[in-house]
């Protein structure tokens, strides 16, 4: 019999919100160049070593106890004992030369597939085909199971910082690291304690209504963004389960060039290229809406040398300014947008900030309930995140990672999502949505650099 894992409260939720279309995967595409000295048949014998490594150590062995009723409340995760590394690492081709395009017309359609519950819920894919005798790898797997920041830093263990080490192991066949020895018993709390508690619950609550009593001042200024003031738009509808990605690279130093002549951060360059890109394939469409679109910012609020471990985020909103068109006055009204929003943050405990951020996110459940979706104005009208990457360059036996693209998870009421990611000195854009709600989705890789330019020309 094998050994049994309960899931936590967060582990069983992202299963209960696994639907035909809102499906709970998360994902990262990443492009390789392959080793000068790398033979014709290089990624067919790393394939077939792949497939003699049939051991797999937790969590990637893992799968639910109950795959046909995936909210069971008595889920647990169980041993696979037939695991099947054949079925979780899988080879696939572009017709060669493959450009980008095709490779994500590929990886879209790869991220549109459910996880099969049946077996441990993740993939890995090796593409070939691409040109220069390039390869990609393209990982996915459940929230559940683990998340996206843990996933990929699991996924990293296969790769190296040295272009001559050639054995590193997969990662799903290296034994998991040592756990620490448990802490002593938490005692249990005095009186003192418990008063104290309440006072800093209490003292949390001043702090989030006098946050929200500025929120409503500094709204009929025009700067800051409340929830519920985003407009209705295409990308919040239904959505289906087909995916459409796209990416997108920037040079991290140009980027930074043009945001400190703007007087902005390179945040707020982000959401510039974000508002022009989305601006203009809604212009085109004739579906912009005539106030600006809206974007929930997740927040870390981990100390320098925290950790990690848990959740710790806050989350601010922040306009795009999608209604004005002229770039430089729009990059203006981004900057004035998030540097009020921050400034709601400041003096806040990491409780009240949480506690603040939970409160600007609840809007957003109203989007969940069926029927709800097109009917109530969005909490927000997307979600971009900026992930922190590897500083140092990553092999894997012997060759190039280039880039570092992530994929999150579009939703009912919210069919785009943009996260990125840095790697060396280039940041990486990944644009994942709702392929029939959102025709067109891969132009916003095409149009963020297009505003780019159109930045630098005007600053």
């Amino acid at each position: 019999m094998s050994a049994t894992k309960r899931l936590n409260p967060l582990d069983w939720t992202f299963l209960a919100a696994e639907t035909r279309e809102s499906m709970m995967h998360v994902g990262s595409m990443m492009p390789f160049s392959p080793p000068p000295d790398a033979p014709a048949d290089w990624l067919r014998g790393l394939i077939d070593e792949v497939r003699t490594q049939a051991r797999a150590y937790p969590p990637w062995n893992l799968k639910l106890r109950h795959p046909n009723l995936i909210a069971h409340p008595l889920q647990a995760w169980v041993e696979d004992e037939h695991f099947d590394v054949e079925y979780h690492v899988r080879r696939s081709a572009l017709p060669a030369p493959g450009d980008e395009r095709e490779l994500g017309i590929l990886v879209s359609r790869l991220h549109s597939h459910a996880i099969d519950f049946h077996r441990p819920p993740w993939e890995v894919h090796f593409i070939e085909g691409l040109e220069g005798g390039r390869f990609a790898m393209y990982f996915k797997v459940h929230h559940a199971l683990v998340d996206g920041y843990t996933g990929v830093q699991l996924l990293s263990r296969s790769l190296s910082h040295r272009a001559d080490e050639r054995d590193t192991p997969m990662f799903f066949t290296r034994k998991p690291p040592a756990r620490e020895k448990p802490a002593a018993a938490t005692p249990v709390p005095t009186l003192s304690a418990l008063l104290a508690l309440a006072r800093e619950q209490a003292g949390s609550t001043r702090t989030i209504t006098r946050a929200l009593g500025n929120t409503l001042s500094r709204k009929r200024r025009g700067a800051l963004v409340s929830p519920l003031q985003a407009p209705k738009s295409i990308l919040n509808q239904r959505i289906s389960r087909n995916r459409r990605f796209a990416t997108q690279q920037f040079d991290v130093a140009r980027l930074k060039n043009v945001a400190k002549r703007l007087d902005g951060t390179l945040n707020d360059l982000v959401l510039a290229l974000c508002g022009a890109a989305l601006r203009r394939l809604l212009c085109e469409q004739g579906e912009l809406p005539d106030a600006p679109l809206t974007a929930m910012l997740p927040v870390n609020i981990r100390p320098k040398d925290d950790p990690g471990g848990g959740n710790a985020v806050g989350a601010i909103l922040a306009s795009l300014a999608t209604d004005v068109a002229d770039p430089l006055e729009r990059f203006g009204a981004i900057v004035a947008s998030t540097r009020v929003a921050k400034d709601q943050l400041e003096g806040m405990t990491r409780a009240a900030i949480m506690q603040y951020s939970a409160v600007l996110m609840s809007p957003m459940l109203l989007s969940q309930i069926p029927g709800a979706v097109g009917r109530v104005r969005p909490a927000f009208n997307l979600v971009v995140s900026n992930v922190p990457g590897p500083t140092k360059p990553l092999y894997f036996r012997g060759a190039h990672m280039d880039a570092y693209y992530p994929l999150s998870i579009p939703f009912h009421g919210y069919g785009l999502n943009v996260t990125v990611m840095s790697y060396l000195e280039t940041l990486n854009f990944g644009f994942i949505g709702c392929r029939d709600t959102i025709p067109h989705l891969q132009r916003l890789a095409v149009y963020s650099l297009e505003a780019l330019e159109e930045l630098e020309a005007a600053a």
